[in-house]
């Protein structure tokens, strides 16, 4: 079993060997932001074993998790640099080069995570799949890492109302800046890594983020209020840089393919698993945990809509109307 503290302590020469230094024939580093403890690195490390058993170790594959290699889009970056092979990130960090990626994670658009990954599935989701391969990108599936869900110090939110006036960590993503406006939040962009000592410092008031993520991040340690509003399905898109994956054997790119999405479906399975039993263990540390009835939830979709129009003119009106039409006929089939 090859020792993986030993290849993060190497990044440097990873990066930089010749390839005939090297004992495998072809390597794969991937990076991402979260911990180890996340679903999601669970899941690339079954990504991680199935092709490396299958490629008989020919493969091998890194993973640097934690936001070793970079921060936030800068991991985008180093896989379009080549200084790494894969990242996998929310398709909204890609929105620095195409908008577009915002459509996938817009706030409160999908009835329920079942529509929210036909949709993926169907030719719209195949739009933003052809625009990555304009960036020299080519993405493997989609990846689920929960519904986004409000975290404060302050009090119970349960109507728009209650946000007024909140100091919110949000990604840096335009169309979820201006969702957080409408309901009368003072959102703040910040990096994820700084988001613990941000709250433990008080220098912001609230985060939103999957049940998984405050879990594994602790944040639930500097916070006092949930709030279930599942207002974005928050996703991951795992992406290879496609003159490195254009090199590649075409049986190797199919086991590429095959093994993420053995990985993805692995990875749904942790979710169910897992927030159940993180959602338990957070109650029970005190924090109060506020579910929404569909009434009150509806009053937050309201709140938004009108920064829709504001959405359609970011996105791009054809891609957003197609997006939309597309929840609308899966949501009735």
């Amino acid at each position: 079993m090859k020792n993986k503290m030993l290849k993060l302590s190497l990044l440097a020469s990873l990066v930089t060997l010749p390839a005939a230094a090297i004992s495998s024939e072809i390597e794969i580093k991937i990076a991402h932001g979260s911990s180890t403890q996340f679903h999601m690195h669970k899941a690339l490390e079954r990504f991680e074993s199935i092709v490396e058993e299958k490629s008989n170790n020919r493969i091998d594959v890194t993973i640097f998790p934690s936001g070793q290699i970079a921060g936030d889009t800068g991991m985008v970056e180093a896989v379009l640099a080549g200084t790494v092979e894969m990242a996998v990130e929310p398709p909204s960090f890609f929105a620095k080069w195409d908008p577009a990626f915002e459509v996938a994670e817009l706030p409160f658009i999908y009835p329920n995570k079942d529509v929210a990954f036909k949709v993926l599935n169907s030719e719209a989701g195949d739009e933003l799949m052809h625009r990555l391969n304009d960036l020299d990108l080519v993405g493997l599936g989609w990846m689920e890492m929960g519904q986004r869900v409000l975290t404060n110090n302050g009090h119970p939110v349960t109507s728009p109302s209650d946000f007024k006036g909140i100091k919110l960590r949000t990604m840096k993503v335009p169309t979820h800046i201006s969702a957080f406006k409408a309901l009368g939040a003072n959102p703040t962009p910040m990096n994820f890594g700084e988001v613990y000592a941000g709250l433990q410092m008080n220098v912001i008031d609230a985060q939103e983020n999957p049940i998984s993520q405050i879990y594994t991040q602790k944040f639930h340690e500097v916070q006092d209020y949930i709030t279930l509003t599942n207002h974005v399905l928050a996703l991951y898109l795992p992406v290879i840089n496609k003159s490195f994956y254009d090199s590649l054997d075409e049986s190797d790119q199919t086991l590429l393919k095959e093994a993420m999405a053995e990985a993805i479906n692995y990875d749904f399975d942790l979710i169910e698993t897992e927030n159940d039993q993180y959602l338990k263990e957070i109650k029970e540390t005190g924090v109060q945990v506020v579910e929404l009835t569909s009434q009150q939830r509806q009053q937050f979709i309201d709140a938004v809509a009108p920064a829709r129009d504001s959405f359609r003119r970011r996105v791009g009106a054809d891609l957003y109307d197609l997006w939309m039409g597309k929840i609308k006929e899966l949501s009735i089939n």
